[in-house]
């Protein structure tokens, strides 16, 4: 049998066209020219049961013509495709600029199901992006050495209700939390890209937090001996310089087609940049890549990561 895989940007794609290619599929690649790596290009050169055609993103017929001549039925979506590409200067083809003029939002939903609609009209089911991976998502529990603290579960349990609001709007699906505050919620840029700027943010509030506490002490002089108030205020953490943690959910009715919910080293790797301690994820409905060296790598960071069910 014949599988259709649109693959785009990451390790998502090569996981399972490795998972497919073990369960005897051949698969034929259509390889986005803005987002898949050059790599897929090596891998088929090593093996003939892959075919990889490469198209602009906006080349929706072409997509579609190419699988059928493959005499694919079903196909999978794996790797982001950036939202924003769609704002860029890539220019469709007539059938996705008729898809485009018809819908009335351009969420990640909205564009991904009505190409999912097209392609099934054309007889091309796409199946779950989970299929071939199923063991590669996160059951539930702590996965790491280190369990969440007191602080971090408050963080979690703040930073769900905000990430289940977000993600209920098809705007995102992650949001990043200090001291029960929301410090940054994903839009468009992307999972790591919401930690970084989190990171960045938290970076400058507390280069100022530390000149204007250094003034303070400056102007107060030290609090008299005895003066428990004074003294407590004077040595407490600022609410600006407590740890961020990362909340990633998945959507409330999460189409397993496409957009689902992905943790890899890159996500671990930016966490520690940006000063982030913990991870919430959903279990069962979150691929983690490179899991043990992941979750490694994590627990030497100090990083607590938990996946709980929703």
């Amino acid at each position: 049998m014949t599988l259709g895989l649109i693959a785009g940007n990451g390790r998502f794609p090569f996981l399972l066209l490795d998972a497919a290619r073990a369960e005897g599929f051949e698969v034929v690649v259509a390889a986005i020219k803005e987002e898949t790596d050059p790599e897929i290009d090596r891998r088929a050169e090593d093996d003939s049961g892959i075919t990889v055609h490469w198209l602009s993103l906006g080349e929706l017929s072409r997509l579609i013509e190419t699988f059928k001549n493959a005499g694919v039925q079903k196909a999978v979506m794996a790797g982001q495709v950036k939202h924003k590409q769609i704002f860029s200067s890539i220019r469709p083809d007539w059938r996705l600029a008729k898809l485009l003029l018809n819908l009335r939002t351009r969420s990640t939903d909205a564009l991904l199901g009505a190409v999912a609609k097209v392609l099934s009209d054309e007889g091309i089911e796409l199946i779950s992006s989970t299929t071939f991976l199923e063991p590669l998502l996160a059951e539930e529990g702590v996965l790491t050495s280190r369990t969440p603290d007191a602080d971090e579960c408050l963080n979690i349990e703040y930073g769900l209700v905000v990430a289940q609001s977000l993600a209920a709007f098809d705007i995102g699906q992650t949001v990043v939390v200090a001291a029960q505050a929301c410090v940054a919620v994903e839009a468009m840029e992307g999972t790591d890209a919401t930690i970084e700027r989190a990171g960045r943010l938290m970076l400058s509030l507390n280069e100022l937090t530390e000149v204007a506490e250094s003034a303070l002490d400056h102007a107060a002089g030290e609090p008299a001996p005895g003066d428990a108030a004074a003294e407590t205020a004077s040595t407490a953490p600022s609410l600006l310089t407590r740890r961020l943690t990362v909340v990633k959910v998945a959507k409330p009715n999460q189409d397993m087609r496409f957009d689902v919910p992905v943790i890899g080293q890159s996500t671990v790797e930016t966490m520690i940049r940006a000063g982030a301690t913990c991870l919430s994820i959903e279990a069962g409905r979150t691929l983690l890549f490179d899991r043990e060296t992941l979750l490694k790598r994590a627990s030497e960071a100090g990083i607590a990561i938990v996946a709980a069910r929703r």
